[in-house]
């Protein structure tokens, strides 16, 4: 592709994220725009509000030999059948998070996209949050001292899905930031779940991810009177919250925390065995960039440059082997371990 050539991009899927990736893409000027959907209603709006959009579709067949790239935003069930179509086919792909709904068709996606060399990219937008790219920094620095937890919450009311559990749909985000975070994957998941909507599928739940050096607790849930969106970390020296909803105090650092006391009588260990400690807080000024914005000019740089984005296809694996040992802790009631990546052969669909 020549460098002033514009990259043309299949947009799978008007929906909620779908409409949200049509509308970043077309502000940018070395791209073009082809919205495909099934629904003939859904692509009348796209045209109506982004009337400069080059081209719609009622599949994906239809568009697949016009674009250089195809972005895949339909519900999750879909995600690998379209994605190995496209990879296939030579095209470069992103993907909405989850990547997959199994282990083995992520496995098959990441396959595919180095047998074709083709980009294969995840859609964990968090990832390109300045505020959690900001906690990061922070937590590299030493500032909170050793990370004692991190606790995450995602809660909202509605947005059931019909293919996904709220773990499924909500939690990849947590984890993919508390991951990105601590620079290590969880190697085990405990799971609390339950359905009180529909018989089918959790609504909401509680995670707890056991990483090598620590723990992250995860709350997620369909079913809240609030929209909450907050990550806490705790730290031996200094605590920092990350408040996704907050307009102007994304990041607030608290210098606050117990610090143990040294008891030389047993008998008197219930005097107040921990002593508190309180100072300022502080919230560093963080400018605002579209996390959503960042993550696609991602895509599209990949694309151009052939250098694999920050969150390639192998990221995305990692992360549905996580949820895929919250599966089987809902199942057992027990610990679950995230298995470790399989041999893949060329031609060969990975089991897990």
């Amino acid at each position: 592709m020549a460098k002033q050539d514009k990259v043309r991009i299949a947009v799978v899927g008007y929906g909620y994220w779908g409409s949200k990736h049509v509308r970043v893409l077309s502000t940018m000027p070395d791209v073009d725009v082809v919205v495909v959907d099934a629904h003939g209603g859904r692509l009348e709006e796209a045209v109506a509000h982004y009337p400069s959009i080059a081209g719609t579709a009622t599949s994906l067949a239809d568009a697949l030999d016009t674009v250089d790239a195809v972005l895949v935003a339909t519900p999750p069930a879909g995600h690998a059948e379209i994605a190995l179509q496209a990879i296939n086919a030579g095209r470069h792909v992103l993907v909405e998070k989850p990547m997959a709904t199994s282990v083995a068709d992520a496995e098959a996606m990441v396959l595919a996209a180095s047998v074709h060399g083709v980009q294969l990219m995840v859609g964990h937008t968090f990832e390109y949050n300045a505020a959690v790219r900001r906690l990061r920094d922070i937590i590299r620095s030493g500032t909170l001292g050793r990370v004692l937890y991190i606790d995450s919450a995602r809660l909202s009311l509605g947005r059931y899905q019909s293919d996904v559990n709220v773990i499924w749909d909500l939690a990849p985000h947590d984890i993919s930031i508390a991951s990105f975070l601590l620079d290590e994957l969880p190697v085990a998941a405990s799971v609390w779940g339950d359905r009180n909507v529909t018989p089918w599928r959790e609504d909401v739940a509680y995670l707890r991810l056991d990483f090598p050096e620590t723990r992250a607790f995860v709350h997620v849930s369909w079913l809240n009177p609030n929209k909450v969106r907050r990550t806490t970390v705790v730290g031996e020296r200094k605590m920092a919250v990350y408040d996704d909803m907050s307009d102007n105090e994304r990041i607030r650092i608290y210098d606050i925390g117990v610090d143990p006391a040294s008891i030389d009588d047993p008998h008197s260990a219930h005097e107040r065995p921990v002593s508190y400690r309180t100072g300022d807080i502080v919230s560093p000024f963080v400018p605002f960039h579209e996390p959503l914005m960042a993550q696609d000019r991602a895509f599209v740089d990949s694309i151009r440059t052939g250098v694999p984005s920050d969150t390639p296809g192998e990221r995305g694996l990692d992360i549905v082997r996580v949820l895929a040992a919250t599966d089987a802790a809902l199942v057992t009631g027990r610990t679950a371990p995230v298995l470790k990546p399989t041999q893949v052969t060329p031609g060969v669909r990975a089991v897990s």
